[in-house]
């Protein structure tokens, strides 16, 4: 699990970011969110407007983005929240990232069920290609975190990157998604599994077979 620090607060951070804005967009959409909440509830629309400055940074510098202190100041001055407050929440949940990320983020599952399935040959294959857990590669491509439980254990193991997941993986079907990625190009997302559409039993239905062509109704056999 990666730990949950902020980059140092330095004079080339303050540099860089330290006159950083919503673009107009971004400010709309931020608007849009806020009025969602009743009035004096306005601070709830702080997990989306730093997911938004987040994006935003992404955009800016070609990564998958992240929140330096200056932009969780200015979203803190935004919903007129202490600095801590909003602080709090980014480091909290690892949807954030506190620190310069690569154009892609490889957030590997290494929970019970992924392990058992294989991900510690995908966190392997992953450091074989030059990654490295918390920090960007050497061509800013790629940055490694294990994460905990994402939801997808009947298709482990599984990876997000950035905004996708891709399920039912082993290490040659992980270096055709990194590769396809590599070189520009948007693969499948979901099961990497042929036949397998979703989360369905591999190999097809092993019970309730007449539910896959009409809403069969079993009553009568119970």
């Amino acid at each position: 699990m990666a730990g949950r620090h902020i980059a140092p607060d330095t004079p080339e951070l303050r540099e860089r970011w330290g006159g950083w804005t919503f673009t107009d967009a971004n400010r709309e959409k931020a608007d849009w969110h806020i009025k969602k909440y009743p009035e004096g509830r306005q601070k709830s629309a702080v997990m989306p407007l730093l997911d938004l400055a987040q994006r935003q940074v992404g955009e800016e510098t070609d990564t998958q983005g992240w929140l330096p202190l200056p932009v969780i100041e200015y979203i803190a001055e935004y919903l007129d929240m202490p600095v801590i407050r909003v602080l709090e929440v980014a480091t909290f949940y690892m949807m954030y990232n506190l620190v310069p990320v690569g154009k892609f983020h490889v957030q590997v599952c290494g929970t019970t069920p992924c392990m058992l399935r294989g991900s510690d040959e995908i966190i392997a294959a992953c450091k074989a290609r030059g990654m490295k857990f918390g920090e960007v590669s050497e061509d800013g491509l790629w940055t490694l975190t294990e994460v905990e439980c994402m939801g997808n254990c009947a298709t482990a193991p599984m990876v997000q990157i950035n905004d996708g997941n891709y399920e039912d993986l082993n290490v040659e079907r992980l270096h055709a998604v990194l590769d396809a990625l590599a070189a520009g190009e948007q693969p499948k997302e979901g099961t990497q599994e042929p036949g397998r559409h979703t989360s369905e039993p591999s190999g097809g239905p092993t019970t309730l077979k007449e539910m896959v062509d009409a809403n069969h109704d079993y009553r009568s056999n119970w």
